[in-house]
């Protein structure tokens, strides 16, 4: 073989292998350069999340195993006796109870009026924009003003008292406020009154997502609105209940502002839930360390049912989207 043929036949074999050692190097540069896009976009998300929400919840594991004042250092260390205290104590279990209470009225209760309404505000009604803006108007206003204007239209002898004894329903009228036996129940009425037209509007969101072509068909057929409600809608509703009532049982766990300004947990403990006992422990009795227990137990009956709800019950609707992209 002459010198002119070696050549000619060593070139391809040179060139394949710059090219199989540049490939690694184009790797690493892009892999570098993506790296680097994630920690400049991410990055300054991921430090806020961490000092603002995980930083206070490794921070309140800390605390719950000292009995401290908040003020003074951190040398009286007890263990598991701030957890213990919490559930031997009859006020904790008990607005554990009230907040379980309210997560059953509102899957119960709620969530059929929020369908039964986002229903009839989905049809073609004169004045459904102005509908919807009433039923969803209560859900902008805070907490606090819903909390104020309820106080003072539940006090005795004001609006609610004076309406039901002009409309002949005297003997109805209650302590709202001031009965343990009723309390929690009325506070519920107003926790509906505030979060119902979120629902509503998610609900309307997906009526509207539900294919025209599949109702006509069936009315068609012959199928009654109620039939293609329970057969048509409702299946096709079925996410976004799920999403609304893992949203409902959340708030529900985590409800503070409206009974602490309506009642602050009273009367008799009747409205109290587990985040204002732990305001009234933590804050207004410098028990930092038990208060920090108590917000550890929210933490933890929270994450672990996020966690079992998307396992079990938000994992089909995941797989289906991601199935549906493929």
């Amino acid at each position: 073989m002459t010198s002119t043929e070696a050549a000619t036949t060593g070139a391809p074999a040179d060139r394949a292998s710059q090219a199989r050692s540049a490939a690694p190097r184009r790797r690493r540069r892009f892999g570098g350069r993506k790296a680097a896009e994630l920690t400049l976009f991410a990055g300054p998300a991921f430090i806020l999340y961490s000092a603002f929400a995980i930083a206070p919840i490794v921070l309140a594991f800390y605390y719950s195993f000292y009995k401290w004042d908040g003020i003074s250092p951190l040398t009286n260390f007890v263990g598991m006796a701030n957890y213990r205290r919490a559930f031997h104590d009859p006020v904790f279990t008990a607005s554990l109870r009230h907040n379980f209470y309210i997560v059953a009225l509102t899957l119960v209760i709620q969530l059929p009026i929020a369908v039964a309404i986002a229903s009839l505000l989905n049809r073609k009604l004169r004045a459904r924009a102005m509908l919807r803006t009433i039923f969803f108007a209560p859900y902008v206003l805070s907490e606090v003003i819903t909390a104020v204007i309820w106080q003072l239209m539940l006090q005795p002898d004001s609006l609610t008292d004076k309406i039901l004894k002009s409309i002949g329903l005297g003997d109805l009228v209650q302590g709202w406020l001031s009965d343990p036996k009723i309390a929690l129940y009325t506070l519920f009425v107003v926790a509906t009154w505030k979060y119902i037209g979120f629902g509503i509007i998610l609900l309307l969101a997906g009526l509207q997502g539900v294919p025209d072509e599949l109702i006509e068909a069936a009315e068609v057929d012959g199928a009654s609105r109620w039939v293609v409600f329970r057969r048509i809608k409702l299946p096709l509703l079925g996410p976004t209940l799920r999403i609304l009532a893992f949203l409902s049982i959340i708030g529900s766990l985590q409800l503070f502002d409206l009974p602490y300004i309506l009642t602050g947990g009273g009367p008799l403990n009747s409205t109290s839930t587990m985040v204002t006992y732990m305001i009234d422990h933590g804050f207004h009795r410098f028990q930092f360390g038990y208060g920090s227990a108590i917000a550890v137990v929210l933490f933890l009956i929270s994450f672990v049912f996020s966690l079992a709800y998307q396992r079990f019950v938000l994992r089909r609707d995941t797989e289906g989207a991601l199935t549906g992209t493929r």
